[in-house]
């Protein structure tokens, strides 16, 4: 591949990537945060940049079989679980409704009209947009060996250079002060940037856009698994870049919103109002392409990675069927409404997070351990077992038992026991080899 198409790749990563949560999460955080707002940021980069570069990576180190070690039966269920939430059930659907939110909202007259359709309420604005919307990435999604180009050397350049200029404002323009950090930011602000980390759902995400760009590279003719190896690593590399760059000027953007912030109960208002404020109807028009370009690339990242796992799982189903499929479930579960979905996520992703955690983290241990099969079985059971209990927490339900736990009350009750059954498998001794007759 030439440095054109290595840097193509990069940028189709990094708008894969760079969806809904990644605009949404860290202006509120950041206003959250308020003075402590390094260490939150510190903490949101370690889940939202590191884990994905770091998955990205696991995925490159094991050709795209991350699962392998497990059993049949456990890899396709948690596969079937992680494809599930980042594509039709939650993350997909988000992406349109966060582009309705910020990109098309602000330019209708009336958004909030209901119609009755089938004995239910919709909003008519919201339904039309995003029926709309996922017609588009139905469309991409269909022609997956020209991703490459269409996202990564047209949409993305595009995308780059107005969240530059929007980063590039955060700067020069002054600010509000910072304000005293609120809720959970005042005592626990690392802790609290880590969990919000999870929203994004990149950790999930790049066990399955690294599979994605293992097979467009196989599209490009790079068949060599070293050389897929290489191009996947540095296109991690160029995509963390570029996630970090828009995460801390979005975190200082929240922190020093001032009274843009004031009855925000999102960071898409604090960003809507920062841009009209500043830029008027112009930046509004800036803003609204730059959120919906995000969040098209995302859904296309995540319909065609869902359409390939599925067409592979279920031959029967041709790859054209299931982009069709999803795009109709993805535009009917979206029209939920955008809070609900966030509410209905949370929980769910308390307990999925520590398992693909677990799944990066055995992934790069796997030669060390002398028994490599049984390691990665009883860490990823333990990450699962402890993070029910985080989700179920999350979900209201008393966990206080669990109180004796280091971070239980921070939701991340599994960090510990995950770690420490980790270390211990790195000291298991080898099977002995049974004689012969015995």
């Amino acid at each position: 591949m030439s440095v054109t198409d290595t840097l193509g790749l990069g940028f189709m990563t990094f708008a894969f990537f760079l969806g809904a949560g990644n605009l949404i999460f860290p202006p509120f955080a950041g206003m959250l945060a308020g003075e402590n707002m390094s260490f939150a940021m510190f903490g949101f980069l370690i889940t939202a940049v590191g884990m994905p570069l770091i998955g990205l990576i696991a995925v490159a180190k094991a050709n795209g079989k991350v699962m392998a070690l497990l059993p049949a039966f456990a890899a396709t269920t948690l596969a079937i679980a992680i494809y599930i939430i980042i594509g039709p059930a939650f993350a997909a659907p988000r992406t349109a409704l966060v582009a309705f939110e910020i990109g098309a909202r602000p330019f209708i007259t009336n958004p909030d009209a209901l119609m009755m359709l089938g004995g239910k309420e919709f909003n008519i604005a919201q339904l039309i947009y995003t029926l709309v919307f996922f017609s588009i990435v139905l469309f991409l999604s269909l022609f997956p060996g020209k991703l490459l180009d269409s996202v990564g050397k047209v949409l993305t350049p595009v995308l780059i250079l107005l969240l530059v200029g929007l980063a590039s404002s955060v700067i020069i323009l002054p600010g509000a002060e910072v304000n005293l950090p609120v809720g959970e930011y005042i005592n626990n602000p690392l802790t609290k940037g880590i969990i919000e980390g999870y929203n994004t759902m990149d950790t999930l995400a790049s066990l399955m856009f690294g599979m994605l760009i293992i097979d467009l590279l196989r599209k490009k003719g790079v068949n060599d698994a070293a050389d897929q190896t290489k191009y996947l690593v540095r296109a991690a590399f160029i995509a963390a870049g570029g996630l970090a760059f828009v995460y801390v000027s979005l975190f200082y953007l929240g922190a020093s919103a001032g009274d843009f912030a004031v009855g925000a109960d999102n960071g898409g208002q604090i960003l809507t109002n920062y841009v009209t404020f500043h830029f008027g109807s112009i930046g509004t028009l800036m803003l609204s392409t730059v959120v919906t370009l995000a969040c098209l690339t995302t859904a296309v990242g995540l319909v065609t990675a869902c359409s390939e796992f599925f067409n592979e799982l279920m031959p029967s189903l041709s790859y054209k069927s299931l982009v069709v499929l999803l795009s109709l479930i993805c535009a009917t579960v979206a029209n939920v409404g955008l809070s609900q979905l966030i509410s209905i996520s949370i929980p769910v992703l308390m307990t999925i997070y520590p398992v693909a955690i677990a799944l990066v983290l055995v992934t790069f241990l796997t030669e060390r351990f002398a028994r490599p099969k049984f390691s990665h079985r009883i860490v990823l059971s333990v990450a699962l077992f402890f993070g029910i209990f985080d989700g179920l927490q999350t979900a209201g339900m008393d966990m206080s038992f669990l109180d004796f736990l280091p971070l239980h009350a921070e939701g991340m009750a599994w960090l510990l026991p995950t770690a420490l059954t980790a270390i211990v498998c790195l000291f298991l001794p080898k099977n002995r080899p049974q004689k012969a007759g015995v």
